[in-house]
């Protein structure tokens, strides 16, 4: 019997994911929460086999430390991330961090169900789709991007400044001072052979890491 537990801060994705589960007779829902805190707790407190993390309301940076946090400490619990960003961005850093699988928005009940069979049993899984968009962009950029280099902060602070965001508007979403910002700034200029901020506005945009 594989164990889940669900976290998304949508109460009517969650009952979506939890009518799905229950007519799988090889899985049972042992817990659910809205918060990230709460994903933590119900995961260790129910002995989970795996855990599907959707849309916690946090920023993407915490939702990557949620998960190395959670693999840190529970090693044994398998996290299948439903993306809830554009995903093509976010999928590796998570994977990285230790995610056993990441599931585009488009996922249908099926794959769902596949996913959660497949990480629960020590395989990892990832959405077709998004399997081709990360092919097609690696061919495209001909290699390792400047940019995958980045800390997964360093990689928010950029996509920030892309967007046209200030630094304090930045230090405020990413819950650090501005001193720290500009820090960040710093490194991301020296890693991306980048001289201003125009330049990390330009790359950001022709990157496709900013809507």
């Amino acid at each position: 019997m594989i164990r889940l537990v669900v976290a998304d801060a949508r109460p009517v994705v969650r009952e979506g994911l939890k009518r799905i589960v229950s007519e799988c007779r090889d899985m049972r829902l042992v817990a659910e929460t809205g918060k990230g805190d709460g994903a933590l707790e119900a995961g260790f407190a129910a002995e989970a086999d795996v855990l599907l993390l959707g849309d916690i309301a946090v920023s993407t940076p915490k939702t990557v430390d949620l998960v190395r946090d959670l693999q840190r400490r529970h090693p044994k619990l398998r996290v299948l991330v439903l993306g809830v960003h554009d995903e093509d961005r976010y999928a590796v850093r998570v994977l990285r961090a230790g995610a056993a699988g990441y599931l585009t928005t488009d996922l249908s009940p099926g794959q769902l169900v596949e996913a959660i069979r497949r990480v629960a049993g020590a395989r990892r899984y990832l959405s077709p789709t998004l399997a081709q968009k990360l092919v097609f962009a690696e061919q495209v950029r001909g290699g390792r991007s400047r940019h995958a280099g980045l800390s997964d902060r360093e990689y928010e602070v950029l996509r920030l400044f892309g967007s046209g965001k200030s630094f304090k508007h930045i230090a405020a979403e990413l819950g650090v001072s501005p001193k720290t910002v500009s820090t960040y700034r710093t490194r991301i200029l020296h890693k991306l052979h980048l001289d201003t901020n125009a330049g990390i506005i330009r790359y950001a945009i022709e990157n496709r890491l900013v809507e």
